[in-house]
Parts: structure tokens; sequence; C-alpha cells
């Protein structure tokens, strides 16, 4: 047994996966490049095939094609217990009728009883659960089991870490803590991590990239701010956060005629002749304080409060029948005033998409 907390963490290399089961393809030729001590989720929704990815990179399923490297390991066809990962599930999988301290030290098979016992409460010391070792998973809070399944995952010290929607169980608050937690926690170690979330909140706070997945591909491999900002298909744009749409025909390379509205774009918004615009709800200014390019009359459909920010639902007046969100911080709302206002699209917030 390595008594470092974790493995130099290995470089994890996806080369065309390829996964039927019977007619459907569950992975279309799905590779990834995941760095050493990197954290990458595989977002996307349920049957996106996310979840069947981890379990051909862990052996639980055997792929019908494609390569899997661990280091500079093929560990493509090696049995689950011989490619040196650690695996949290989203149940935790923890034995209730053994201790904490036994649910860790589980994997740690041939080693001494006092190595085992001082692993053990290293990893305890890591996950903030010292003094809990005799009491049983039952006794524990569901963030509490969290931190021993993952413990129990870390002490053999492999140089992969695989999570299955590890915080799906748990309750908004809660979750949002044992992210930055978990974060934190993989950053200390180094060691390289995949994730498998459908909550684009988790792979927005945690991942350094993200592949958003959709019907056995990858639609986009990028940072969260990439596929936030500059998403590369309609799928992500809208699976990853709000956005509006405005069907265009292009008038020039620089201007899209939006029903009765000019609207100029940015040189890379994208070269179709015709399609959707695509818009977050944030980069819409409304009532500027000053003239912005893209200004046009609108009328308020509904006003929601959210807490930090309002979200408010429009027609541009050109546009009828067309409703589009902006959000605004909440000290902007008097500003507002009438249901008549103006709203500006800055040509740099539209993304043509074919």
């Amino acid at each position: 047994m390595n008594t470092a907390l974790t493995q130099p963490g290995a470089p994890m290399n996806v080369r065309g996966i390829q996964k039927r089961f019977g007619a459907f393809t569950a992975l279309d030729n799905v590779s990834l490049d995941v760095a050493a001590g990197e954290l990458v989720c595989l977002l996307g929704p349920s049957g996106c095939g996310k979840t069947t990815l981890l379990r051909c990179i862990a052996g639980l399923e055997r792929q019908d094609s494609g390569e899997l490297y661990l280091g500079d390991r093929d560990v493509s066809r090696l049995p689950p217990q011989a490619r040196d990962y650690g695996i949290l599930f989203q149940s935790y999988a923890l034995f209730p009728n053994l201790t904490v301290e036994a649910n860790i030290g589980y994997g740690l098979t041939g080693s001494g009883r006092d190595e085992v016992r001082q692993r053990v409460g290293q990893m305890l010391e890591l996950v903030g659960l010292l003094g809990s070792e005799k009491k049983y998973p039952g006794q524990l809070s569901g963030g509490q089991q969290q931190r021993v399944a993952l413990a129990r995952a870390l002490a053999p010290a492999p140089s992969l870490l695989l999570l299955d929607e590890p915080m799906s169980a748990l309750d908004a608050r809660v979750r949002e803590h044992l992210c930055t937690e978990l974060r934190q926690l993989q950053r200390r170690l180094g060691i390289t991590t995949l994730m498998v979330t459908h909550n684009q909140d988790e792979a927005m706070l945690m991942a350094d990239r993200i592949a958003v997945m959709n019907n056995g591909k990858v639609e986009q491999y990028a940072t969260p701010q990439e596929i936030y900002d500059r998403p590369a298909t309609p799928f992500v744009a809208e699976f990853v956060g709000q956005g509006n749409w405005l069907p265009f025909s292009r008038n020039s390379a620089s201007h899209a005629q939006v029903g009765g509205m000019n609207m100029r774009l940015a040189e890379d918004a994208g070269g179709a002749k015709s399609g959707r615009l695509f818009c977050r709800p944030e980069a819409i200014s409304v009532n500027p304080p000053v003239h912005e390019e893209n200004l046009f009359p609108a009328k308020v459909r509904e006003i929601t409060f959210l807490g930090n920010r309002c979200r408010m639902s429009f027609e541009l007046e050109q546009l009828p029948g067309h409703p589009l969100l902006a959000e605004l911080a909440p000290e902007a709302m008097p500003r507002l005033g009438a249901q008549d206002i103006w709203v500006a699209l800055p040509p740099r917030s539209l993304q043509v998409f074919a």
C-alpha cells in the first residue's frame, strides 16, 4: 500500500469508444483527453451516454471498440481491479453492517493491521471525520456518508478518481458546500478526476473542463466559461444555462434581419446565411442610460423576482409573439417604470446558428 495520500495524477486518454446495447448506440466514437490532475465533468441529460462511458473506463462495461489509456498503460481490456482507480457511486455503496473505519479500510487488502489503521486515520483527517471511526453508516448524515465513501475511494492511493453523480442524493445547500470541499481536496491532492453529472451548476462549479454529451456523442469539450459564452451547438446552448433564440436572415457579413429589425453582428458571430441568433438573458441591456447598438423598443410581459436577480419576459415591438428573457439586478428594477421599455442586444452577445 502506498502511504502517500494519492499517487501523482495520471492522464486519462479515451480513444474512439463505441458501445451498443442491441440496436441502441450508447457511445458513438467518443474520444477525450484528461490531463494529469485535471477534473473533467461529463455533463448531459439522462440517456446521453455519460454513465456508460464512466463504466467503460472503470471496466464495469466492456466497450465494443476503442482504447483506454491511463498514463502510458493500455487498460482497455484489463479487469476493474487492475485499472488503478477509486470510484464513488451515486448511492455511496457503503456496507451498513461495517463501521466507518472498516468501510474505509475494506479495499486495503494485503496490508498489516497497523498500516490499515494509520491509513484510515489519514483518510478520516483528510475528509474531516476524525472521531467517527466506530460509527456505522446509518448513524451518519448524507453528507458524512458521502465523505466516508470518498475516503474509501481514495484510501488505496489511486491515480484516477471516478465520481458517478456523487451529490445527487444531497439537498441543495449541502451539495453546494460539498462540491466546493471536494474541488479543493481534488486540487490539493492533484488526482486526475472524471465526474458524471446532469447538474450544470455542479459542472460549472467544479470542472476544469466539461464534456457536454448528447445521444452518445461529445458535442463540446471545453472550459466552463467557453461552453457558456460560446456554445458550439444549439443543444449545448439550450442545455447549459438560459438563452434566447431569434429567427434571422443575413443582410450582409455584419448585419442580420430579425423581423422588422436590422441587427449588427460581431465579426466572429458565425457565417450562416439564415437560421437563429442566440443570446444569453444577462447580456441584454434594459433601458440603458446611454445609447447602445441594436437598441429596439419592447414591451414587458412579466417580471419574476429570484432573490439576487430578476428575470423579465418581454417582446420586441417588431417581433411580436416571440417572448424573450432578460436578467438584471433587483436595484435596476425602478428604472423600468412603465410597460414600454428599450432593450439593447449587443453585437458581441449574438451568436449565429444555421
